[in-house]
């Protein structure tokens, strides 16, 4: 039988998986070129900026220079959620910089990857005042934009980096000393929570159970993605 190309749209990862397995099953029958591509996430994610680069949905656009909406790669597996943006994170647009930043990214590249490679978002995208906690309205107007993101990134893990970012994605009110080791479902992607890193750099006694965590999350990620 002569050789037959078919172009297949993937939308989705599960989707992708899918279409291995039928090119697996059909490659017996001279079905032997595929060329796949995926929706662009990037145009996606850039589009969605820029439609909230100028949000004043909430009470924090009167005090905040920036919105911080998210840095990496728009198809990232590995996606990293934290509690909102900082003094720093306000005056550069990007989140985690400065020292919690710069611990995040040896974090990263302990298990394996680069920084450029995982995406990092807030669940807030605008700095509370002081730093304070993000209050409840805050939440409900910034939760849906995370949401979007993650809809757009499709991840096959979230490292949910903090108490609240944790308590806001898996909606409970556990503490963290009964969320970190364990592994959840958010809408049918893996997620495990461990300690923030601002929170690592105040108290070194967690450094040892992140660590775990992070090796946690590898070995979950290697096992999905593999």
């Amino acid at each position: 039988m002569g050789e037959r190309t078919v172009d297949v749209n993937v939308e989705t990862k599960e989707t992708l998986a899918a279409v291995r397995t039928f090119i697996q099953a059909q490659a017996e029958f001279g079905l032997s070129e595929f060329r796949l591509a995926r929706t662009d996430a990037a145009a996606r994610l850039t589009d969605f900026h820029g439609s909230i680069r100028d949000c004043r949905m909430c009470g924090l656009c009167e005090s905040r220079r920036a919105v911080v909406f998210g840095s990496g790669n728009p198809e990232a597996d590995l996606m990293f959620v934290g509690e909102a943006p900082g003094a720093e994170e306000d005056r550069t647009g990007m989140p985690f910089v400065g020292p919690a930043g710069e611990l995040l990214t040896r974090m990263i590249e302990a298990i394996g990857f680069q920084r450029d490679e995982v995406y990092i978002a807030n669940v807030i995208k605008c700095r509370p005042p002081g730093n304070r906690d993000p209050k409840p309205e805050e939440v409900s107007t910034c939760k849906p934009f995370l949401e979007r993101q993650i809809e757009y990134i499709q991840p096959v893990a979230i490292c949910a980096l903090g108490l609240f970012a944790a308590r806001t994605l898996l909606e409970t009110d556990e503490p963290m000393s009964s969320l970190r080791g364990r592994l959840f479902s958010y809408r049918g992607i893996h997620l495990i929570p461990t300690y923030h890193p601002a929170a690592l750099l105040r108290n070194r006694q967690w450094k040892r159970p992140a660590w775990e965590d992070l090796q946690h999350l590898r070995r979950v990620y290697d096992n999905a993605a593999g």
